[in-house]
């Protein structure tokens, strides 16, 4: 495997990275999509956090069975999204991971939307080792104005002792446009440099929606010591180009039935997905 400007260095040091917390050099992490949490408008009081985590464990044995490399644990039922997130769903998405740690044998992360600082919160009490947020930038959102604060995360980060859990900066938020768009090369490069990611995502319009695969090709050419991952709709169809660009992808929608972003987690997808995944990586370790 070589990345797009021969840099054999800089490749290793994608490889190290997502080796260490995968185990794998071109990893899938799977979405584990919880249902609404307790506070937020969808949440169903009747099925209570046991419905949560039935529903959540169902999928957790499906993609665990089914091959994937990692797990993401993300609020995903708890529409409309908030920048800073309420005390109740931050208390019940650690406790649905914590009930579930027992049966969980990948590596996975957290992500609570929008709130960077309840994502490391939670990630650093379930002993996650990595979080996907957006760290940086101003948006024109559907949520209004958007305005992340990088060092805020990462000083917090450091004053709970968190150092350990690995920031994945999604720079393309889907649901969002930037106030002032940059070349995703330039941005790259300055979040890398100035924000200190330890890895960055690429995004589609929105859950579920396709990449630009040139925006991957560009931003792995502009930090090319850093692994760039596709964030949204990976599908089937599409899997194998997506990881002859990218050091991995992260997939929800496409593994769920019908691929329906809120549809159950969809065994006979996951399989067909990993064996499409497969046999991307033969072809990669065939042609490095």
């Amino acid at each position: 495997m070589s990345n797009v400007n021969g840099n054999d260095r800089a490749d290793t040091s994608n490889r190290s990275l997502l080796e260490t917390l995968f185990g794998q050099t071109k990893p899938v992490i799977a979405m584990m999509h919880l249902l609404p949490l307790p506070g937020r408008p969808l949440y169903d009081s009747k099925a209570g956090m046991a419905g949560i985590v039935d529903a959540l464990r169902r999928d957790l044995d499906i993609l665990q069975d089914g091959g994937v490399d990692g797990l993401l644990f993300c609020n995903e039922g708890d529409r409309p999204y908030r920048f800073h997130i309420d005390r109740a769903p931050i208390a019940a998405m650690a406790a649905v991971i914590g009930e579930l740690r027992p049966h969980i044998r990948l590596p996975y992360g957290v992500d609570l939307l929008w709130d960077p600082l309840a994502a490391i919160a939670v990630a650093q009490a379930v002993q996650a080792t990595f979080v996907r947020e957006v760290f940086t930038g101003v948006y024109d959102s559907d949520m209004g104005l958007w305005q992340p604060d990088a060092a805020a995360a990462l000083d917090y980060r450091r004053h709970i002792g968190a150092q350990q859990v690995r920031l994945f900066f999604n720079i393309e938020p889907e649901f969002a446009r930037p106030v002032s768009p940059r070349p995703i090369g330039a941005l790259a490069h300055s979040v890398v440099v100035s924000s200190l990611a330890d890895a960055i995502l690429i995004s589609g319009a929105m859950a579920g929606a396709e990449v630009n695969l040139d925006h991957i090709r560009e931003a792995r050419a502009a930090v090319p010591g850093t692994p760039v991952l596709a964030n949204t709709g990976v599908k089937i169809e599409t899997v194998r180009d997506t990881l002859a660009v990218s050091d991995g992808v992260i997939v929800g929608t496409g593994l769920k039935y019908d691929g329906y972003t809120w549809n159950p987690v969809d065994a006979e997808r996951v399989r067909r997905f990993m064996d499409e995944v497969r046999a991307a990586r033969a072809l990669s370790e065939a042609h490095p």
